[in-house]
């Protein structure tokens, strides 16, 4: 089972780097649309022109858990976000409610700056711990909402069914509400209260339509071909087995 595991690993990751060798050479990326992204690079935009403060919350799993992969893609969200809205008068600030995620977000927001050289405007108060527990980093995080003038929330982490709190608030605010999870109560949450909920695997795919980076389109592109290899092998699976009964 192990072998098959890293078998398949192996696989995914040679598909990858083939796909990124070809989506390099490509003048143009065709993903199809998803209205939640476009809407968060234009409320991103609005922002900076109005003066109001973004953030991202990166939720309270542990990175040492399967929750890591949603607040990793979290991550990637907030570096994205301080290199578009550098120029606003109010900086984005993060959220977690454990301390190595936040330690991570403070290290991007510093990259991120870095990066595009506004290193004296980098402030370690923008990544910020309301509380250690589910229910007290939601009650630290909904205060923020109306306190710091936020217009825009982004949820990418491990979040449970409390998180109806933050949505609740965002959408009092008349703020942007973009969430995602891989916990499925948080999904169901966020399809029902969230202005722009990203379900499924739509919350992974956020690198490549944030233009992140070609790996990340090569990386949806390689998930995308996988998808279909594996329904693939399910419906063969299943017809032979049909045929099989047939003939015993």
């Amino acid at each position: 089972m192990n072998f098959l595991g890293l078998t398949f690993v192996v696989f995914f990751l040679v598909l990858m780097g083939a796909l990124w060798v070809f989506v390099r050479s490509q003048d143009v990326q065709h993903l199809r649309q998803i209205d939640a992204f476009t809407r968060l690079q234009n409320a991103i935009a609005l922002a900076v022109e109005d003066g109001s403060r973004l953030h991202v919350s990166l939720g309270h799993g542990n990175l040492v858990e399967l929750q890591a992969a949603s607040a990793l893609i979290g991550l990637h969200m907030l570096q994205r976000v301080v290199r578009v809205a550098s120029d606003s008068d109010q900086p984005p600030i993060a959220t977690s409610g454990n301390g190595v995620t936040a330690l991570l977000a403070q290290d991007t927001l510093r990259a991120a700056y870095q990066g595009i050289r506004r290193s004296e405007i980098y402030d370690p108060g923008q990544a910020r711990i309301p509380g250690l527990t589910p229910f007290s980093f939601t009650v630290g995080v909904v205060p923020m909402i109306d306190d710091e003038a936020i217009s825009t929330s982004i949820l990418a982490g491990s979040f449970g069914e409390e998180v109806g709190l933050i949505t609740t608030a965002a959408d009092r605010s008349n703020g942007l509400t973009l969430a995602g999870s891989e916990d499925l109560t948080a999904q169901a949450v966020f399809y029902a209260s969230a202005g722009e909920p990203l379900i499924g695997e739509e919350l992974y795919a956020a690198g490549a339509y944030l233009e992140a980076g070609d790996i990340h389109t090569a990386s949806l592109h390689a998930q995308d071909i996988l998808r279909w290899i594996i329904i693939l092998v399910i419906l063969g699976s299943a017809v032979v087995g049909f045929f099989l009964g047939l003939t015993s």
